[in-house]
């Protein structure tokens, strides 16, 4: 049996414990004290600030510059694993500067005391948004203990309450169970019953990619996509875009690539490049470009496979070429690719050929990752690093189809911003 009474007496908690999450709040408050405040502050010692044209232009940029912050921010935010007060400093940082720049070009006078007041308010007020949320980011979450729920309970960043009875527990703000399952018509009614009472009712696929940022699939039917085709405008508009951007950063990257080149060639013997046959989009066989990171010459003991996987630690890195993959500066070369439309510079990474073939043959639906261009970085990349073993590749193809089923462009620049970070720490790169 279950108790209407604690539905009634839950119903609310979830709402006291998730103010801080509300939008409105987050916006209303940013528009409050980063705007408001300080036109108000400004005004109430200048009066006469009214009379010129800089101050309602300054407080239209300041909140034109929160609002567009606040968006950016909260597509940015949305998918799993992401530390909000990463993110906070660079994008008001950027929505601002944008808002200074259309104030340069277009010669308007603003208030610079007034922007930049709006711009330390604003972050402060969302690292306080955000810290508050964190502190209450230990979920409590219900399970329906039939089906396949088990998977959900490795996930120590939850605290899991598995029920015994069909009862909601007054702790819990949601209930996850298995709806592929045949469940017993008491705890049918129980769901629907929770459903109307406003508590948060998830199917437990869906949970876990949320928390862990992976797809797990044991069968290419099993995919939560709608269609096996990603958005194809988004494939156009992205293959249109990484190209211009090449173009654009070819003329900056020229310089390095000599630099580096001469270093390659001056630290050990061997070819500046490094080339290989990769598998590409919808499955096309190409040849990656890369600087050359280990020694030219290689043990004749290893097997094919074993030549593909860098392991942690491996003696056939040169001294540079350690710095190199640290950074991903060997990746650079790959702007070729891009301008050849073989690439992206976002996506799954392109494996080896052989590799490829090898895994094609244990995982039956493992070809499916080709159906958007392999990228410079990705998902799996930023997430997991670079796959040292064959045991990998399962947490690897997860992470590929989590942004298969995700592609989009706030994916992407979340993935271009974990990368610059990645870049900075050398978290991910062997």
């Amino acid at each position: 049996m279950y108790d209407a009474g604690a539905f009634r007496r839950v119903r609310h908690a979830p709402i006291r414990r998730r103010i801080w999450q509300r939008r409105d709040l987050q916006l209303g408050g940013g528009v409050l004290f980063a705007v408001l405040v300080p036109g108000a502050v400004a005004a109430a010692i200048e009066p006469a600030l009214w009379q010129f044209a800089l101050f309602p232009a300054s407080i239209l940029g300041s909140l034109g510059a929160v609002c567009l912050g606040f968006w950016l921010f909260s597509n940015m935010v949305a998918f799993p694993g992401i530390r909000a007060s990463y993110y906070v400093l660079p994008v008001f940082a950027s929505t601002f500067a944008a808002v200074f720049a259309v104030f340069f070009l277009l010669r308007l006078d603003y208030s610079r005391p007034l922007l930049i007041a709006g711009f330390g308010l604003s972050v402060t007020w969302y690292y306080v948004v955000y810290f508050m949320i964190q502190r209450q980011q230990r979920l409590n979450i219900a399970v329906v203990p039939m089906g396949g729920v088990d998977s959900l309970y490795p996930i120590d960043s939850i605290c899991w309450t598995r029920l015994d009875h069909p009862v909601f527990p007054r702790h819990c703000t949601t209930l996850a169970a298995d709806f592929d399952h045949d469940l017993p018509p008491e705890w049918e009614r129980f769901l629907a019953e929770c459903a109307l009472a406003g508590i948060s009712v998830v199917h437990y696929k869906q949970l876990r990619q949320s928390l862990t940022g992976q797809v797990q699939m044991e069968r290419l039917s099993e995919n939560a996509f709608g269609s096996l085709m990603p958005n194809a405008t988004y494939l156009t508009v992205k293959q249109l875009a990484d190209a211009l951007i090449a173009l654009a950063l070819l003329p900056l990257v020229l310089p390095v690539l000599l630099v580096i080149a001469g270093a390659v060639k001056a630290d050990s013997p061997g070819p500046i490049f490094f080339r290989q046959n990769r598998i590409g989009y919808r499955g096309r066989v190409f040849t990656v470009w890369k600087f050359r990171t280990m020694h030219a010459a290689q043990p004749a003991c290893l097997r094919p496979e074993d030549v593909a996987i860098t392991a942690p630690g491996d003696p056939r890195i040169t001294r540079l070429g350690r710095h190199l993959r640290r950074t991903r500066i060997d990746e650079i070369p790959q702007i070729y690719n891009i301008l050849r439309g073989e690439m992206s510079w976002i996506g799954p990474r392109p494996e080896a050929e052989i590799l490829s073939q090898w895994y094609e043959r244990e995982i039956p639906f493992y070809r499916y990752r080709h159906i958007v261009r392999p990228g410079v970085s990705g998902w799996a990349q930023v997430n997991q690093g670079h796959v040292t073993s064959i045991d990998d590749v399962l947490k690897k193809l997860s992470y590929d189809f989590f942004y298969i089923s995700r592609f989009s462009f706030w994916l992407d620049m979340l993935i271009v911003v974990r990368t610059l970070k990645t870049i900075v720490t050398g978290f991910g790169s062997r």
